[in-house]
């Protein structure tokens, strides 16, 4: 037996002790923070960009993101990164993800939140939260993040500990993506964020306690909703957001077409059926076209799909398709007949049960005479208005003018107001995604955040903001962020020195008495644009509108067109609230 040699016995001593503190190191880096883990769980779904604003709270978050591939987007506001991260989950169809700090951080994005929420788009709200042994103390920053947006989100979650905060982040996301889409939220308080954990989150998913809608419907209720829209005589389709939401645009054009059924969009619908067919009757509702608001009124079997039947398009609910079975599909059951009864309620997802009505249709509607009609219609109330020269310039001629020159897949995004209005109406829209507004809770100031989140959602596609002078002085801002990402964005503010919808309503319904609506001063905007790092550009009259745009779309980084406009033009055709489709004014002489 050989005595071990005494270099060898230093060398294996060497090697156990490094080996030892391989040991511990890797040990050791299994060890993180539960920041760490809010960020690998967004690595783990794939999230790409974030907008927010940094924060006490959030810092440590934060601070775990500089360290990951993740692109954050730092807005100027929080209100904005929640309509920047909404369009961005329009747009690309993944949720949009926000991180901001506690206290003005979180409520900040309260009306952000529920806007999403009433149009059902996926986002997820990171927050920071004071240390849980502060929470209720009135701590600096803190508020109750959690009670505030329960009743405007689809889920939220206070994270308790390190070792679950990723799960609760991979679980808020993928709800916001399941089922009928919509805002989520995950408070995270400070200790749980800065404490270790050697837990790993794990893939996204939902509780095992969620329902997954099933795609399909019941199979005998799409067979006699079939033969019912296969046996009408005046058959009309109703396509609402869920249609896009689903992809299920291709199913609904090839439906359309196949059986010669015309097609009413809702607003949250725009781009859902391509509005330069034939069949197309554009948007339906109070500023709806008077075509499609015959169309509605005058149907006897009606298929909805992927629509809530808000008030907005109903008008009064009792006038609303009066003489029609209703088919509805929609893959939330809470909305079946909860503002328009159901004959033939469908529950599931819009592309699958489009495919299974295919399949069960018996035959085509008799329906050349119907279609003739709504033809008629189209010619008897065309979508029109005058442009004197010597006149200000109409507002609905700078949409079309900006329509013939962007490019055919160019999203278009609005505030809220007339200019949203012309934008829907003056605007042909052809792919779903390419309308990114506020539909539902109707939000001043969302055009220009929402384009530099549609921008960074779809980087080759060109991005057009509308706005209104009122509308874009609440979130301006946004034209910080989208400088410093260098975004190529055209921002059209429609300037007509109002409040518009306001006065046009004071005009028609309060006497014509323009109180706090009517402005005698605004900010120069080509030269606050300007002042932000965009380029300025401002259009008096008709003959300057063609240069402007033209420079605009030439000019690389975020332009900003001042459009002096008719500060009187009014947005018709219009049904007044809780009114009969059927009774839409052309002119303020019908209201």
């Amino acid at each position: 037996m050989s005595k071990s040699h005494p270099t060898n016995e230093s060398e294996a001593s060497a090697d156990t002790e490094e080996l030892s503190e391989e040991a511990s190191d890797e040990q050791t880096a299994k060890k993180t923070k539960g920041a760490h883990s809010v960020v690998t769980a967004l690595e783990k779904a794939e999230v790409e960009i974030t907008f927010g604003v940094q924060g006490g709270a959030i810092m440590p978050v934060y601070d775990a993101l500089a360290d990951s591939d993740i692109h954050h987007v730092s807005m100027a506001h929080e209100q904005g990164a929640s309509h920047a991260a909404d369009a961005y989950g329009i747009v690309s169809g993944k949720p949009g993800v926000t991180i901001t700090t506690s206290g003005p951080g979180a409520t900040n994005l309260v009306t952000g939140i529920a806007d999403a929420n009433l149009d059902s788009d996926p986002i997820v709200s990171l927050t920071g939260q004071v240390p849980q042994d502060m929470v209720g103390n009135d701590a600096f920053q803190e508020t109750n993040t959690m009670g505030i947006t329960s009743p405007i989100t689809k889920a939220n979650i206070f994270a308790t500990s390190p070792d679950t905060v990723g799960d609760d982040v991979g679980t808020a996301l993928a709800l916001a993506a399941e089922g009928r889409q919509g805002p989520t939220l995950v408070d995270l308080p400070k200790n749980v964020t800065t404490s270790e954990t050697e837990v790993e989150p794990s893939e996204p998913t939902v509780p095992e306690a969620y329902q997954v809608p099933p795609d399909e419907a019941d199979p005998h209720s799409v067979e006699a909703a079939a033969e019912t829209l296969a046996a009408a005589d005046r058959p009309l389709i109703l396509s609402g957001g869920g249609v896009i939401k689903s992809e299920a645009s291709d199913q609904l054009r090839e439906f359309a077409i196949e059986y010669g059924i015309p097609v009413v969009t809702t607003m949250p619908g725009l781009g859902s059926f391509p509005e330069d067919n034939a069949l197309a009757l554009e948007m339906g509702g109070m500023h709806g076209t008077g075509y499609a608001n015959m169309a509605l009124s005058h149907c006897d079997v009606l298929l909805g799909i992927g629509t809530r039947f808000d008030d907005r398009l109903t008008g009064g609910i009792e006038t609303f398709a009066p003489e029609a079975e209703v088919i509805h599909v929609d893959i939330d059951p809470a909305e079946i007949s909860k503002n328009i009864h159901a004959d033939y309620p469908l529950i599931g997802d819009a592309g699958a049960v489009i495919e299974q009505l295919h399949a069960a249709m018996p035959g085509e509607p008799d329906a050349e005479a119907w279609r003739d009609r709504t033809m008629e219609w189209k010619a008897t109330y065309p979508m029109g208005y005058e442009t004197p020269q010597d006149e200000a310039v109409k507002p609905q001629f700078v949409v079309e003018a900006m329509d013939e020159a962007a490019a055919d897949d160019a999203i278009v995004t609005t505030g809220v107001g007339q200019h949203q209005m012309w934008a829907a109406q003056y605007w042909t829209y052809t792919e779903p995604r390419t309308w990114v507004s506020s539909n539902g809770l109707g939000t001043m100031g969302y055009g220009a955040p929402a384009a530099v989140g549609a921008k960074l959602a779809a980087p080759d596609t060109q991005v057009i903001a509308f706005e209104g002078d009122g509308s874009f002085l609440m979130t301006s801002q946004a034209i910080a962020p989208a400088v410093r990402e260098n975004l190529d964005i055209t921002v059209a503010i429609l300037n007509n020195s109002y409040v518009g919808m306001i006065r046009q309503w004071q005009d028609a319904f309060y006497d014509e008495r323009r109180y706090e609506s009517e402005w005698d001063w605004g900010p120069d905007f080509a030269t606050l644009a300007e002042a932000y790092g965009a380029q300025g550009l401002r259009a008096m009259g008709y003959d300057e509108i063609p240069e402007v745009i033209e420079e605009a779309f030439a000019y690389d980084g975020p332009s900003v067109i001042d459009f002096h406009v008719d500060p009187v033009a009014d947005v018709y055709p219009m049904v007044p609230s809780g009114g009969n489709n059927a009774e839409f004014a052309l002119e303020a002489d019908h209201l």
